[in-house]
């Protein structure tokens, strides 16, 4: 890799600094290297796509996971792998989390001592009276959640057309692999290894003694009638416009994947492990 991309939110403690630092060596490095300006941000997004060159061969995230996130989303369709610096708190996504791993990862980069990995992305799409008026796609999840803070959701899901169940709950999380150590973690769902494709349902509080976790196949579509007004739907933190009454939520796998650098040997395991015990 000789061309990079730096996103850096600024809200990070030191990220200003880090990206600098970055940029500086692998122009010494002879590596050409562009950072995001804040006055490209906007609506709270850290990536401007317009100015990422189309020759750019890996984007490095400075901040957290959700950075990661907001940049992937931003840049979907594009196949840029991307690297993230942790400026932020667990970070299962990026792949350096001390000042001092830096320059190896940039000297992995630069000589080609990596691995791309594919993430599976989630599309979601609100239909009202049979007319889309709203999509969009989650590398995490895709979060049915409700408008008022005390009183519980009522949806119906159907999947490839079939009757699945009627819900009570505090919402549904629709999560990716990759989104299964962060929401859905925090909801008792499973965690599914990264590389895996398919789709997990765990709702959240829910009113049944019953309700677990689905775990669905990659190819299957979900439908969610809402049964009464109060529903707000996010795309990996992002609001979509209120959901009402009679509306449906219909969530695939996307088209889009994401791509991400993995430079150390860690198996997911183990560095699930390493996760947990420094929660």
């Amino acid at each position: 890799m000789r061309s990079f991309y730096i996103v850096t939110n600024p809200g990070k403690e030191g990220a200003a600094e880090t990206a600098a630092e970055i940029g500086a060596y692998l122009r010494f490095k002879d590596a050409r290297c562009l950072i995001q300006s804040y006055g490209d941000i906007r609506d709270g997004r850290y990536t401007e796509g317009s100015q990422v060159p189309p020759d750019t061969e890996c984007v490095i995230t400075i901040g957290g996971d959700g950075t990661l996130i907001q940049a992937a989303r931003d840049l979907a369709g594009r196949r840029i792998p991307f690297i993230g610096v942790n400026r932020g708190h667990l970070g299962y996504l990026t792949q350096v989390n001390d000042q001092q791993e830096v320059k190896g990862m940039l000297d992995a980069l630069l000589e080609g001592r990596y691995r791309l990995e594919s993430r599976m992305m989630l599309s979601g799409q609100v239909v009202r009276g049979g007319r889309n008026i709203f999509q969009d796609i989650a590398l995490n999840e895709i979060v049915l959640s409700r408008k008022d803070a005390l009183k519980p959701l009522h949806f119906r899901i159907f999947v490839n057309g079939e009757f699945l169940n009627d819900y009570t709950a505090d919402g549904m999380i629709f999560a990716t692999p990759t989104g299964s150590t962060a929401y859905n973690l925090s909801a008792g769902g499973p965690i599914v290894a990264p590389g895996a494709r398919m789709m997990i349902l765990t709702p959240i509080c829910s009113h049944a003694l019953n309700a677990r976790s689905i775990v669905l196949p990659e190819e299957d579509q979900i439908t969610v009638e809402v049964l009464e007004e109060g529903h707000m739907a996010a795309f990996d933190g992002n609001l979509a416009d209120e959901v009402r009454k009679e509306d449906q939520i219909i969530i695939r796998r996307s088209r889009l994947d994401t791509v991400l650098v993995q430079l150390k040997q860690v198996s997911f395991l183990q560095n699930l492990s390493n996760k947990m015990v420094g929660v």
